[in-house]
């Protein structure tokens, strides 16, 4: 019984410490969350959306189907902006920066179809 709460207690420490260690392991000021707008219209898009943003240096990427926004959060110092929103347009989502080619855009299934700004 004693070895189990050892056990238990060795665990828990190891968790604890690696949680403190990945939250110090950021440089100040390089994290920076920002909100893009991302055509899209349904789960298949969300799906998408965020697994194109989730590139080397995104720890978090949210795309909110109502709102058309991609809340992102990325250290500064490994990904831009620019970066993150040139991956979503080359998956077929346009940005507000970045527009996906009609290849990318007509490849999309159907129900992805969102209408596109002139």
């Amino acid at each position: 019984m004693k070895t189990i709460k050892f056990f238990s207690m060795m665990i828990i420490a190891l968790v604890i410490s690696m949680g403190t260690y990945a939250n110090t392991n950021v440089a100040p000021g390089t994290t920076k969350t920002e909100k893009i707008k991302v055509a899209g219209k349904c789960g298949s898009c969300k799906t998408r959306i965020e697994k194109a943003a989730m590139v080397t240096g995104v720890s978090k990427a949210t795309w909110d189907e109502k709102t058309q926004y991609l809340t992102v959060t990325y250290a500064s110092d490994k990904v831009t902006s620019l970066d993150i929103q040139k991956k979503i347009a080359a998956v077929g989502h346009d940005t507000e920066k970045v527009k996906a080619t009609t290849k990318e855009y007509d490849g999309l299934p159907g129900c992805c179809k969102y209408d596109r700004a002139k």
